[in-house]
């Protein structure tokens, strides 16, 4: 059985407050990645829709062309901001998201960054499955009336450590891409998200409450062992949780609980073996 995590590393959620100030968000979310990393984390994460306010409407307004890959400074803002950050902190950052607008194909996209200790774009993820519900007398959202779907699986070489899988909030209710990581053999599951499981670790990270913002993140940030165990989760206000991640908890869970070996290919397919988009 190959050995997911090479080493230990302590993993850190930020759960940022966010406001209507571009430049105060991505301030803010700085101050916080530089606390994370100075207690010692490995991997930060950002929230989703970090440097902006959560809601479609807000997308046009606040978002940044990516492509062509390194964009400017005066395209992205947050890029540079990003990339800069993980390099003075020496950490993996995984940039929540942020509103993207292509010019190619004339279509926002919800998108997350991440940067190496270097500063270096490992990786970027659209988010695949677009937030469409209608709960009678709850809530109505339709991310698909401004925003269109990446249409790849996300999965980051970390080569210290092993593979992460990246995605965005509603990307969690579609199990495929969590097989495909797992099966791929990725250590952690990453959802930056705006909320309202297997054998690997699972991060969720989540925008601080604002009940006078127009949309009401829950917060709860969590970290999630291989048990399905919450071992480490916030309230609803702005602050950061860390966990230690180890590779023995994932091999003893694995041994206990040995799916890997039971599961029936002669029966259904394996996910991860189909017709998977690594690329857009």
């Amino acid at each position: 059985m190959a050995k997911l995590l090479k080493k230990p590393l302590k993993l850190a959620l930020v759960q940022l407050a966010t406001g209507s100030d571009k430049s105060a968000n991505l301030s803010r979310a700085r101050s916080k990645v530089l606390e994370a990393t100075s207690k010692g984390a490995n991997i930060v994460v950002l929230p989703e829709c970090f440097n902006s306010p959560y809601g479609t409407k807000y997308f046009p307004k606040y978002c940044e062309t990516l492509l062509p890959s390194p964009p400017t400074k005066e395209q992205s803002p947050s890029f540079h901001a990003l990339s800069e950050l993980a390099k003075e902190a020496k950490t993996y950052l995984v940039g929540g998201s942020i509103p993207e607008y292509w010019e190619e194909t004339k279509k926002y996209y919800n998108t997350s960054l991440t940067f190496d200790p270097s500063g270096k774009l490992l990786a970027t993820h659209r988010k695949v499955h677009l937030f469409d519900i209608d709960i009678p007398g709850k809530i109505t959202f339709r991310e698909s009336e401004v925003l269109s779907p990446g249409n790849k699986v996300t999965i980051v070489d970390l080569p210290e450590y092993g593979k992460i899988a990246v995605a965005i909030c509603y990307d969690i209710r579609f199990p495929e891409l969590a097989m495909i990581a797992a099966r791929k053999d990725a250590f952690l599951l990453l959802y930056p998200g705006a909320f309202n499981m297997t054998t690997v670790y699972v991060g969720l990270c989540s925008p601080a409450r604002d009940m006078e913002a127009e949309y009401n993140a829950w917060g709860h940030s969590m970290v999630v062992d291989p048990n399905a165990e919450v071992i480490a989760e916030l309230d609803e206000k702005e602050s950061i949780v860390y966990a230690d991640l180890t590779g023995e908890k994932i091999e003893e869970t694995r041994k206990g609980i040995p799916i890997y070996t039971q599961r029936r290919f002669d029966v259904y397919p394996d996910v991860s073996e189909g017709k998977v988009k690594y690329e857009e």
